[in-house]
């Protein structure tokens, strides 16, 4: 328990020690999401059992790295198509060595993680001046509920959410994930305008709330999503960098499917104003 929540202090830390620095080096948080897109790609390849094929995890490496540089959809295009002639090329040439439904299930994960976590990178260029509230929201979307569902469901849960694929869940821990996502999603809106801004700034609360409401069901459908291939490959964790956590992908799969669902509500409705 220390360890989690010592872990979870040091991460938000360290995302908004990028907030803090942004203005002076925005290449920081593209550095920061092209190292945990690569730790997460290279820890699903290890998963497989595939890490030592310098010939699916280089390619793979390089993609999940590259993408997080490149804020143009052409660009993501001459990647991709690079990427794809790489491990099709190395399939043909290794054939009798890796099977195609391995090479698939990679080159998905390599789709999926990259471009998943991309969003956090593109939301930022949705607003010159409050960009990196944005990007924070994505992480916060993800791992507030998730702090606010294993809370819950330690001192509540009762009824188990998906027995087969993550235990520990319970529809109380969901609940109280779902509660804690819109209160404190409204919350940090206020002082964001509050405190940052002196109220000169209108945070829309309305938005806030489809993000924390929404958001936090996308969070346990990525949860889980990622709880089912730990499974396939018969494993506890994606690793043990994080300590309380496992590996990166375990603190991350979240995030991957909220920070798109978080992109695309900024799309359609206002934040700041």
């Amino acid at each position: 328990m220390k360890d989690r929540i010592f872990s979870g202090i040091i991460l938000i830390i360290f995302f908004l020690a990028i907030i803090v620095f942004n203005r002076s080096f925005p290449l920081a948080l593209n550095i920061a999401i092209a190292l945990i897109s690569a730790l997460a790609v290279y820890e699903v390849i290890k998963a497989l059992g595939l890490s030592k094929r310098w010939y699916i995890t280089a390619p793979s490496l390089a993609t999940a790295v590259l993408v997080q540089f490149c804020e143009f959809q052409d660009a993501n295009l001459y990647i991709y198509a690079a990427f794809t002639a790489c491990v099709f090329g190395a399939l043909l040439a290794n054939h009798r060595e890796i099977s195609f439904k391995e090479i698939a299930v990679v080159y998905s994960m390599v789709v999926i993680i990259p471009l998943g976590l991309q969003t956090i990178v593109l939301v930022r260029g949705l607003h010159a001046e409050h960009g990196m509230f944005y990007a924070l929201i994505c992480v916060f979307a993800a791992w507030i509920p998730d702090a606010g569902a294993f809370f819950v469901g330690k001192l509540f849960g009762k009824h188990k959410l998906c027995p087969e694929i993550s235990p520990k869940k319970t529809v109380e821990g969901l609940i109280g994930g779902v509660v804690s996502s819109i209160v404190i999603l409204e919350l940090w809106g206020w002082i964001f305008a509050e405190v940052f801004y002196g109220g000169t700034r209108e945070i829309h609360l309305l938005t806030l709330f489809v993000i924390g409401l929404f958001g936090s069901l996308v969070s346990v459908l990525g949860d889980l999503s990622f709880s089912l291939i730990k499974r396939s490959c018969h494993i506890k964790d994606f690793g043990n960098v994080i300590p309380g956590h496992g590996g990166v992908l375990d603190r991350f799969d979240s995030v991957i499917f909220t920070a798109p669902f978080v992109y695309l509500v900024l799309r359609l409705l206002p934040m700041v104003s």
